[in-house]
């Protein structure tokens, strides 16, 4: 199952002109406010009928101007997480969850939805009302009621921009699981970097409603053009390593970027490939293998590009086996250093600048 894109709409001052093919997984909608994300999936769902373009879930034409096919939002089978829960007072989690299929008149599937309710952790809250329930635990039953209407796709409008950072490191595992076992496509907007880097297998980056770039989390986000989106304060890399070992000092040994690398425990068993990002502000680069230093990582690689800001800065990044690592360093350290294309350098990373709302699953 897929989602393929394209449409065009003009609003007053704005102009939405994108295309897209969204593949099983997470496909995440990333761009500064006023970008278009909510506006297309909006569109996808059936909330807002574009000027021109097609849209189709799977093999099946949602949207289409010149047919002028345009299936009702009840008729799209599309699944819709919103900021906030939307959960019914009056009813307890259970009846919420099966909501949609009441209203329809449709059967239940018990046993799948037994799995939901393991899945999402939600066994102990059935008979609780929803003012009885933190923001996490409502966001949960906002995901469990979108899925037991069985979907062909799911939308996920900002579904943690509403909750503080404990409760985000709360839901996000659950997320995980459902991008891992449902098969469902799901699109995901945020404007939160780390959501992404942890959740998204692809990206699209978007600016002033077209789309910048596209591609996997791991090649966009390593990429210097994803700067002019993301903004050089929250530039850094994404790249897979595996578990090797957990150590009695509360460190974990992960294989990645071809070399060892440490840092705090990550909820992962060995032998598991975990997904981390490392910030270009939190990488130093040196000409020889640094000695006597307190950094743990040091990685070996070779200079892909030299990115120049507009400010003082300097994107660098590193093609470091088979991942990239950016840096973002001065200007004068960069003429100093004479950083250039096809050099070798050694890029520094202190283990504790990796926070856990950055490693994932």
């Amino acid at each position: 199952m897929s989602v393929k894109v394209d449409i065009s709409h003009r609003f007053t001052g704005f102009d939405l002109d994108v295309q897209f093919h969204a593949p099983a997984g997470v496909t995440a909608l990333f761009g500064p406010s006023g970008a278009g994300k909510t506006t297309i999936i909006q569109a996808i769902a059936g909330l807002l009928t574009p000027e021109s373009g097609q849209i189709e879930i799977g093999d099946r034409p949602v949207f289409d101007s010149a047919t002028q096919t345009n299936r009702a939002p009840q008729r799209r089978r599309v699944g819709y997480v919103f900021q906030e829960a939307r959960l019914f007072p009056h009813m307890s989690v259970a009846q919420n969850l099966t909501f949609g299929p009441r209203a329809r008149g449709q059967s239940i599937d018990t046993g799948y939805q037994d799995q939901l309710v393991e899945m999402l952790g939600l066994g102990g809250l059935l008979e609780r009302r929803p003012h009885a329930l933190s923001g996490g635990e409502k966001q949960r039953v906002a995901l469990g009621r979108a899925l037991l209407s069985m979907p062909d796709i799911l939308l996920l409008d900002e579904p943690l921009a509403a909750l503080d950072v404990a409760r985000k490191e709360d839901i996000l595992p659950y997320l995980e699981r459902l991008r891992d076992h449902t098969g469902l496509p799901m699109i995901y907007v945020s404007h939160a970097v780390s959501e992404v880097a942890r959740l998204a297998n692809h990206v699209v980056l978007l600016k002033d409603g077209k789309v910048a770039q596209m591609g996997s989390v791991e090649e966009v986000f390593s990429d210097t053009k994803a700067a002019s989106v993301l903004g050089l304060r929250d530039s850094g890399a994404v790249l897979r390593a595996r578990v090797v070992a957990h150590h009695h000092d509360g460190l974990s040994e992960l294989s990645g970027a071809g070399t060892k690398l440490h840092l705090p425990k990550v909820a992962a068993a060995v032998g598991d490939t975990v997904r981390l990002r490392i910030k270009a502000s939190d990488v130093m680069l040196s000409m020889t293998r640094p000695q006597g230093i307190s950094a743990l990582n040091v990685i070996e690689g070779v200079v892909a590009e030299v990115h120049d800001g507009q400010g003082p800065g300097v994107l660098v990044r590193l093609r470091c086996d088979d991942a990239h690592i950016l840096a973002r360093i001065t200007r004068r350290s960069a003429t100093a250093m004479e950083i250039k294309t096809g050099q070798k350098l050694f890029a520094i990373v202190k283990s504790v600048s990796v926070a856990q709302a950055d490693v994932g699953t």
